[in-house]
């Protein structure tokens, strides 16, 4: 029996809670929401945040390996031949993989994992409207060089940019979602096929063609039930992400931020649509997978805060969708699994050996059975200043070195995250039982292996 083929979208920041299909009234999203009502959404999909203020590095660096935060290579950004890559796993069985987009975890990795490849982006976050991007190199190498100046009516500084080219005038979506569809088109092989295409939407800056750009009113925005005008100072202000509007946050600059956040999203959901018609006009739509994912979340006004280097559910919650043939239809799956988790589910769904190197845990049983899950609690890391855990009712957030604060929320009765119930005697007990099982996360996952585990727990 054929496999079927796997397309595989990434979305960069984009939280958990801006599908509309999945309750947010405010945005449109009509391709999401075909996938949505087509496939199974994991409403708990969930990232372990990260060791540096770039998350989304070692988060994509777990989606490709499997592997948890402290067995990854680094910080992520690269990926060594003794971890076995989902692309390379894909191609062992039998897949023709290609890729495109954003690629944060070095370049032999890449070629690794896919058979081939265009418009690839080495690095974090650029203008989206002159993406620099790299034609598939075989060797692994990508060693091509292109002087570039950032502005050059006000400075004459060079930039030394890895790339074969710039893609001046067109918008980074666009980009991808046109070398995604050509791949598609002319595809002929009899393999299936493995497409990996990652968006360097919606982050910022935010942006886009003016129809998206103007499509919604700040003014009808709702700000988030937990915006404050001031965050809490824990070690993040002074990072980028957090200075994108100035403090204290203005609840207009926040409707803006919004506004636009949401035009990005449509306008990638516009994209993510022409992958759904080219699959469709092929033939090949009732043997396809589709996979939607984002890399982690984003605050954008929520507890005052803008980016993602925190352990809020906006921050580290992110939308998971897989959609397609033999993918129970519009069902929600409310139960806790990492992105790390992707990779062995996979492997089970399509009959192929996990690879040793693989730590993630497969959640495919839970298509069927509603009964099944992988993980009742989830552990959370932030640089050397953040440390939480969750089950499935409370969360608890430990913060040292900048501040030394505990937080504890109900997230049943309280899942905006906005009363602290660490100093109610009432809570003493699940305060106790959240410790311990941080406790027990630090030595399991090995946090204490890496220089701002060492710091933070010295701290403790």
């Amino acid at each position: 029996m054929k496999r079927p083929n796997i397309v595989f979208i990434l979305t960069d920041d984009q939280r958990y809670n801006t599908i509309h299909a999945l309750g947010n009234e405010e945005i449109v999203t009509p391709n999401m929401d075909w996938l949505v009502y087509n496939g199974t959404s994991f409403t708990n999909a969930h990232i372990p945040c990260g060791t540096s203020g770039a998350v989304c590095m070692p988060s994509r660096a777990m989606i490709h390996t499997g592997r948890t935060l402290f067995s990854l290579e680094g910080e992520g950004q690269s990926i060594p031949a003794e971890h076995k890559t989902l692309g390379e796993t894909m191609r062992k069985n039998g897949y023709y993989a290609f890729g495109t987009g954003k690629w944060h975890n070095g370049p032999a990795a890449f070629t690794r994992s896919f058979d081939t490849g265009n418009e690839i982006f080495f690095g974090g976050m650029w203008d989206h409207w002159n993406v620099p991007t790299n034609y598939y190199d075989p060797t692994g190498e990508y060693d091509n060089v292109i002087n570039f100046v950032a502005n050059p009516g006000n400075s004459n500084k060079v930039t030394k940019v890895h790339c074969d080219k710039f893609n001046p005038g067109k918008h980074s979506s666009e980009l991808l979602t046109d070398t995604t569809v050509s791949f598609i088109n002319e595809y002929h092989g009899e393999k299936p096929f493995f497409v990996y295409t990652a968006f360097l939407a919606p982050h910022d800056p935010r942006t886009m063609p003016d129809e998206y750009k103007n499509m919604y009113d700040p003014d009808k925005i709702k700000l988030p039930a937990n915006f404050t005008s001031c965050p809490d100072n824990f070690g993040v202000q002074d990072i980028r992400d957090e200075r994108l509007t100035p403090y204290p946050r203005e609840e207009r600059k926040i409707r803006e931020h919004i506004a636009e956040y949401y035009g990005m999203i449509t306008h990638l959901d516009h994209e993510i649509g022409k992958i759904i018609d080219a699959v469709r006009h092929k033939g090949e739509l009732d043997n396809t997978v589709f996979i939607l994912a984002g890399d982690n979340g984003l605050a954008v006004g929520c507890h005052g805060l803008m980016g993602k280097q925190n352990h809020y559910d906006h921050s580290i919650r992110i939308p998971l969708i897989f959609s397609g043939v033999n993918i129970p239809k519009n069902k929600i799956i409310n139960k806790y699994v990492y992105l790390l988790d992707i990779y062995p589910t996979l492997c089970e769904m399509l009959e192929m050996k996990i690879p040793d190197s693989v730590e993630g845990k497969s959640f495919y049983k839970m298509f069927a059975n509603d009964d099944f899950e992988t993980r009742k609690d989830l552990y959370f890391v932030y640089n050397n200043l953040l440390r939480s855990v969750k089950d499935k009712q409370y969360k608890l957030i430990e913060y040292r070195n900048y501040a030394w604060k505990t937080e504890l929320f109900d997230l049943i009765n309280d899942p905006d995250e906005m009363n602290n119930l660490a100093n109610d005697e009432q809570y003493a007990e699940v305060k106790q039982r959240l410790t311990e099982l941080l406790l027990f996360y630090k030595e399991s996952w090995g946090d204490e292996r890496h220089e701002f585990g060492k710091s933070y727990w010295n701290n403790y």
